[in-house]
């Protein structure tokens, strides 16, 4: 699976989950790994470990698993790396706060469409 295949597979199985504002920055040029971000958001932490859950679950389909979960027992900002690609699932008010879009302001971001 390509880093966009798996983008897009990731930005899927968000949204099969009502995740809100799914966006992929492209980090090529900006740091050395990853080369992509997902970011998206969820009202409540049930809903952000369950797009979470569902991500896992899609890709490993594919046979792609992830190397790292930081923040599933709290559920306000969970991260999935997936080595090349790493998913940020926040509760809105986290994602507000940490403005990871405007931290990485030189990142290409493209808003995720069905």
């Amino acid at each position: 699976m390509t880093e966009q295949e798996m983008c897009e597979a990731i930005c899927k199985a968000a949204s099969d989950k009502k995740a809100r504002d799914i966006v992929t920055m492209d980090m090529q040029g900006l740091m050395i790994s990853p080369d992509y971000f997902v970011i998206c958001s969820a009202n409540t932490a049930t809903q952000v470990r369950a797009i979470a859950d569902n991500i896992e679950e899609e890709l490993a389909k594919d046979g792609v698993a992830f190397s790292h979960k930081e923040g599933y027992r709290e559920g306000d900002w969970v991260l999935l790396d997936f080595g090349d690609v790493v998913v940020h699932v926040f509760r809105q008010e986290m994602r507000e706060y940490y403005a990871l879009e405007q931290l990485w302001g030189d990142a290409k971001l493209t808003a995720y469409e069905e």
